[in-house]
């Protein structure tokens, strides 16, 4: 298995400082448990550029970030494990998706690019919120009204701020990109003979 190159690993730490900057940024609240916001992007950025083992490390490195800067919700190890250091790695995922990426804004198939992309923040979110649900079942199912199980309070909730986050950083993700698609591309470096 190829090592990281120290450039990838720079990169994962800052996107991952850049992202939980712009988790302090306000976001969309649409009730207690459910919140939406573009904090993820940074990472997807990433994951577009290198691929699922640098986005893996810089969203662990944002879940103990969270963890440091006091701005996780714990309520006991197991749940802060599973939420901050599982769930935070795991929108990695979009990773999975970086040949194609790469191929298609090489080309200069923007539309087609664009495409994955979408593809590759849904599959990140979805893998990161998976186990938000996994946690909100086991921790947080008596939250949930009266009468309402616990697991469709936690599909609702997690599956309702996926949904709007995947969203919103597809929208952030294809202007961005569409504009500037230097963002996605890293240059290979030759070196000097």
């Amino acid at each position: 298995m190829k090592k990281l190159s120290l450039a990838a690993m720079i990169e994962a730490s800052f996107f991952a400082a850049f992202a939980i900057i712009l988790d302090f940024l306000p976001s969309i609240k649409l009730s207690p448990s459910i919140s939406i916001s573009a904090a993820m992007i940074p990472i997807f950025i990433l994951a577009f550029r290198w691929g699922f083992k640098a986005s893996f490390i810089a969203g662990l490195l944002w879940g103990i970030l969270q963890i440091a800067m006091g701005d996780a919700w714990i309520a006991t190890p197991l749940q802060a494990f599973i939420e901050y250091f599982v769930a935070f790695a795991f929108i990695g995922c979009a990773g999975l998706f970086y040949l194609p990426i790469q191929k298609q804004l090489r080309n200069g198939n923007k539309k087609k690019a664009m495409g994955w992309i979408v593809l590759a923040i849904f599959a990140g979110s979805f893998a990161r919120y998976f186990w938000h649900f996994i946690a909100g079942v086991i921790f947080f199912g008596s939250y949930a009204p009266e009468g309402m199980s616990p697991v469709l309070f936690s599909f609702l909730a997690n599956g309702a701020t996926m949904l709007g986050a995947a969203i919103l950083c597809s929208i952030v993700a294809v202007l961005l990109i569409s504009s500037a698609p230097r963002l996605a591309l890293r240059t290979t470096q030759k070196r000097a003979s």
